[in-house]
Order: C-alpha cells, then sequence, then structure tokens
C-alpha cells in the first residue's frame, strides 16, 4: 500500500476513535494541570478564608474543586468564580429572615493566577479587599469575557492595563471605592457588552472615547460618592452617548449637572434599542421640563422601563411630559421625589395603556391621585407608601374601583400614610394578590361580612389601632399566604381567631404560611395548631396569653418558627413541641413558666434522638 495512503487511513481510524470515545464516555478522564493546580494553592495560601470557600482545594483533580470549572478536551482551567454572598437563615415567607454570615474571602491575591493563561471568566464580587487597588496581573488575563470584581472594597484607580483585555465582554467594578477619572483607555474594549462602574467615587467628564464602545447594551455610571459631569455634545467631537447604538439599558446614578442641559437627554432618545432608562438623583426638575417644550423628540418606541426616582419634580406636569415622549412604559418609577403632588390628567391614563407598575412612593400624594389612574386597564401594581393620603379607606378604594384597574391590579401599596375608617370589602378588586395597609389609622372593628379577592396572597395592616377580633370571612380565603394583624388592638380569644381561619384547613385548601398577631390584646390559651398544614412561621408575641400550653396541643408538621414572647404562659413544654422537626425557631421568653430545664430539654429533644 502506498505509504501515503496508509498515513491518510491511519489518520482517519484515530479520528473515528476519538469521537466514538467522546460519544461514549470511553476516554480517560481529563484532569487538571498540575503547573495550573500549584498556581491554585499558591493562591489559597494568602487568602483568608473564614468561611471554608476553598474547603474543597485539597484533592488531586482541582477541576474537581468548588468554583473552578475546566476545559473537557484540555484540562486547562477556564473559569475561577468565587464570589462571597450574605447567608440568609430563611425563617418564613416575607421580611422575618436572620443574617447569620457574609460568605467571604479576604486577604492578598496572589500573582500566581497569572499562570491561568485559559480563564474566560474570573468572579470574585462580594468579598473583602479593602483599601486595595485592583490587582494589574489581571490584565495579563488576556483570553477572560467576563470579569466582576464589584462590592468587594477595592480602592484607588483602575489599571491602564486593563485597556488591553480586548476579547472582555462583561466588565462590573460596581460598589467599590475607586476614584479618579474613568480612564480612556476603556474605548479598547471593543467587544465590551456590559460595563457597570457605578457606586465608586470617580469625578471629571465621562470620557467620550465610551462613545467608541458600539457593542455595548448596558452601561451603568454614577454614585452617591460620584462626581462624574456628562459630556452633552456642546464640545468639539461627537455626542458619544448617540453613538451607543446598541445600548438597551442605561443607568446614571447622582449626576445634578445633567438638570443644566437638554442636549443629552436628546443624544438618548435616539438611541433605537433603549429598553430601560434609570435617571437616578440628577436633579431633575419641573424647570428641566419646561425647558424641553421647544425641543421636538420622541424616544424609542423600545423604551419600557423609565426610572425618575430622587428627582426634584413637584408637580403634575411630570405625567404629561412622560406620556408625550413616549408611550409603550411598561414601568414608570417617580418615587421619592419627595415634593412630588396633584393629579395626572385623563390624557396620561388614556395613553398609557401598557403600563403594568406605577412607584409614587415617598412624595406627598392625596388620595385624589388614584382616580387619576382607576382606567389603566394595564396596571398591576401600584406603590403608594409614605405619601400624603389622608381620607377614608371606603372612600380611597371607592374612587380608584371605578375605572377598569379594578380588574387588573395585583399589587396595592398603601402603607405609611394617614389612612382612616376601617378595613372594606375588598372582592371588587378581582385580581388583587397583596394588599399593604401598614402605618395607618385605621380603626374599630372588622366588619364581619368583609369579603377578600379570590386571589389574595398577602394582607398587611400591620401598627393600626383594629379592635375586636379576625371574622370568619378571613379563614374562607383560601389563597392567602401571609396575614399581618400586629400591632394593633385585637382583643379576641386565641383559639376563637384560629378557628375563623382554620376554614381552609378544613378543606384541605389552607395556603396560609406567615400569621403575625404580635402586639395585640390577644387573650386564652395555645390551642392545637396542626390543622394550618402549610404554617411556617407564627408571631404572638406581646399578648395577653395564660395558662398552661395544653400537653396534646400540636404544632403544624412545617412550623420553622413559633415566637410567644412575653405573654403570661405558666408550666411547661409540652412533648409535643419536641415532634416537629421543622422547627428552627422557638422563642418563649418573658413568661411565667415554672417546668424544670432538663424537663424542658428532654421535652424538645425527640427530632434530635431521631437522627
Amino acid at each position: 500500500m502506498n505509504p501515503v495512503c496508509f498515513k491518510f487511513i491511519q489518520t482517519i481510524m484515530f479520528t473515528v476513535c476519538l469521537v466514538m470515545q467522546l460519544v461514549y464516555g470511553e476516554q480517560e478522564e481529563i484532569k487538571c494541570i498540575e503547573k495550573e493546580r500549584e498556581a491554585l494553592l499558591q493562591f489559597k495560601a494568602t487568602i483568608m478564608d473564614p468561611y471554608g470557600m476553598l474547603s474543597s482545594w485539597t484533592t488531586a483533580d482541582c477541576c474537581q474543586w468548588e468554583g473552578i470549572r475546566c476545559s473537557n478536551l484540555t484540562g486547562h482551567i477556564l473559569m475561577l468564580d468565587l464570589h462571597g454572598e450574605e447567608t440568609v437563615y430563611e425563617l418564613a415567607f416575607r421580611f422575618h429572615y436572620v443574617v447569620t454570615s457574609q460568605r467571604y474571602i479576604s486577604g492578598e491575591i496572589n500573582k500566581s493566577l497569572m499562570e491561568l493563561q485559559q480563564l474566560n471568566y474570573l468572579n470574585l464580587s462580594f468579598n473583602y479587599f479593602p483599601h486595595k487597588q485592583i490587582p494589574e496581573f489581571i490584565a495579563s488575563l488576556s483570553n477572560l469575557r467576563y470579569l466582576d470584581l464589584s462590592y468587594s472594597g477595592f480602592s484607588r484607580k483602575i489599571p491602564s492595563q486593563f485597556g488591553s483585555l480586548f476579547h472582555l465582554k462583561y466588565l462590573n467594578l460596581a460598589s467599590n471605592s475607586l476614584e479618579g477619572p474613568i480612564p480612556r483607555h476603556l474605548e479598547n474594549l471593543s467587544k465590551l457588552q456590559h460595563l457597570d462602574l457605578s457606586g465608586n467615587s470617580f469625578e471629571g467628564s465621562i470620557p467620550s472615547q465610551l462613545g467608541n464602545l458600539s457593542n455595548l447594551q448596558e452601561l451603568y455610571l454614577g454614585g452617591y460618592e460620584s462626581s462624574l459631569k456628562i459630556d452633552d455634545g456642546n464640545h468639539v467631537g461627537d455626542p458619544w452617548l448617540s453613538n451607543l447604538v446598541s445600548l438597551t439599558h442605561l443607568y446614571l446614578w447622582y449626576m445634578p449637572s445633567l438638570n443644566s442641559s437638554q442636549n443629552w437627554l436628546q443624544m438618548i432618545a435616539k438611541l433605537p434599542k433603549l429598553r430601560e432608562l434609570g435617571l437616578f438623583g440628577c436633579g431633575l426638575s419641573d424647570h428641566f421640563i419646561l425647558s424641553l417644550r421647544s425641543a421636538k423628540f420622541n424616544f424609542s418606541t423600545s423604551l419600557s422601563h423609565f426610572y425618575l426616582s430622587g428627582n426634584a419634580f413637584m408637580s403634575s406636569t411630570i405625567f404629561q411630559w412622560v406620556s408625550n415622549i413616549t408611550s409603550n412604559l411598561i414601568e414608570l418609577d417617580l418615587s421619592d421625589n419627595i415634593l412630588l403632588e396633584g393629579s395626572a390628567s385623563n390624557h396620561f391614563g388614556i395613553v398609557m395603556n401598557s403600563l403594568e407598575h406605577l412607584d409614587l412612593s415617598y412624595n406627598i400624594f392625596k388620595g385624589e391621585v388614584l382616580k387619576s389612574f382607576s382606567n389603566i386597564c394595564s396596571l398591576h401594581s401600584l406603590y403608594m407608601n409614605r405619601n400624603s393620603l389622608t381620607e377614608d379607606l371606603s372612600s380611597i378604594l371607592h374612587n380608584f374601583s371605578v375605572g377598569c384597574v379594578r380588574h387588573s391590579l395585583q399589587e396595592l401599596h398603601l402603607a405609611d400614610n394617614q389612612i382612616t375608617g376601617y378595613l372594606p370589602d375588598l372582592s371588587v378588586f378581582s385580581s388583587l394578590k397583596k394588599l399593604y395597609l401598614d402605618e395607618n389609622r385605621l380603626s374599630g372593628k372588622i366588619p364581619e361580612g368583609s369579603r377578600f379577592p379570590s386571589q389574595l396572597k398577602l394582607l398587611s395592616i400591620r401598627s393600626n389601632s383594629l379592635e375586636g377580633g379576625v371574622p370568619k370571612s378571613f379563614g374562607s380565603t383560601c389563597t392567602l399566604e401571609l396575614l399581618d394583624l400586629s400591632y394593633n388592638k385585637l382583643s379576641e380569644e386565641l383559639p376563637v381567631i384560629f378557628n375563623h381561619l382554620s376554614e381552609c384547613s378544613t378543606l384541605q385548601k389552607n395556603s396560609l404560611q406567615e400569621l403575625n398577631l404580635a402586639d395585640n390584646q390577644i387573650t386564652g390559651y395555645l390551642p392545637d395548631l396542626s390543622v394550618f398544614s402549610s404554617l411556617k412561621a407564627l408571631y404572638l408575641d406581646e399578648n395577653r396569653l395564660s395558662g398552661k400550653i395544653p400537653e396534646g396541643s400540636r404544632l403544624p408538621s412545617q412550623l420553622k418558627l413559633l415566637s410567644i414572647r412575653s405573654n403570661s404562659l405558666e408550666g411547661g413544654v409540652p412533648k409535643s413541641f419536641g415532634s416537629t422537626c421543622t422547627l428552627e425557631w422557638l422563642d418563649l421568653s418573658y413568661n411565667k413558666l415554672s417546668e424544670e430545664l432538663p424537663v424542658i430539654f428532654n421535652h424538645l429533644s425527640e427530632c434530635s434522638r431521631l437522627r
């Protein structure tokens, strides 16, 4: 046979065998490269690891270590993901949790990582490297596509060498203590799609060279400690913002200089793909809006999320302006303008026929504004907490429910106002799932016939002056997952309350996961609770419960938290408490328990003996 033909056939056979091995998994397992393993061990040696994030870095194959991913073909390390995080110990469905630790690493970042030349993903976010400069050697990792060093305490300037990371698509340096000007050499990162420099202490003008990042899709700039200024295009050169034709997300924080010129906004309006625009705390005012009347421009039809919180708007002019420049918004945030008041025109409600989320919290609106939104048939959530609503709740809800919004609304936030009256029938809001009425001036008894929407999941009426008890109608809402009636003046006996809330349980449809009745004047004893099969958290603190806990009292099978602090309970702890193996938090402090401590511990130890 011709030697050339033989060699060709041999090559084909080798290739076929290699493919068969890959398909059927018969190839020799790829392990990490020893030089790269040694580099990681050197890195580990200079790291402080109080939470054991690197505890798996002991075996022979570093490709199996936590945070490491290797190539299945070459064994080279491709990913190093050591992001820190808060360890949240969840106790219940909402709000009630304990942060037990913040999982992170600290210390020195060793230059040995330079050996990982095939690395394309590096994430060291949410760690603790305070007052340290971002290591310059990171720029030698020329294959990086993804780099996240956010929330890690780095300070000083961005290394100039970062301009050589030509393959980088994602760069996140947010919420550190970086300072100085934003380096112009970032223009070299022509493949960059995501750039987040927010939450630092940069100063000076945003370099116009950022306009060369034509592939950029998301840009986040500014911050509370930042003194950045935006080049509005009046200077010599191109208006750089309008060059970012791929931009879909633009967020600017605390840039008061924006209020002095309209050119920058015209540049933004020309961006053809922009979906989300955030202008937070930029000093924008009614005067700024009025200065734009002579400029005829519309935002792209793609704009769907517009965030204007923390500015200085004071009148309803803002509603008219927004409805004139865009009509496709899904979300509008005007929260925290502090002095914003008035009502939107009917034109706003008609034009905004795609609006689903409207946030007007932390302003001084009165109840009349709600009527302005009653015909937004797409509205899902409305945030009106911390305003100046002083009207009667029945009147507010009636004026709001006259239009089609009563069929679409799913979340209504009216907390922290001065709303008076009682809790009326809510069934007219047929799609409502969450209602917040905390921190108001509601009083009197809850009417026995009060009905809820059939899909209601959350009802919070904390910190009012409600009296009496809990109507039976509350127990027939089988979708209810959270009920918070704490800090009121309820005085009914606890067994009666639980009986009224148990109707769905008897139908085996109960979904209640969190019940908060703390800080009332509820009397009686602690009855059997096992009928609430889904209950995970129960708060009965600061009431007037008394007597012994009946020995046969059983807890819900999924209960994680039970707090009966500051009552007048006597005797001991039943054995039945110890058989609830999901229980993670039990607070019986400030009562009159008198049982011997060894007996109490013995009663609570059944689950321990089962392990």
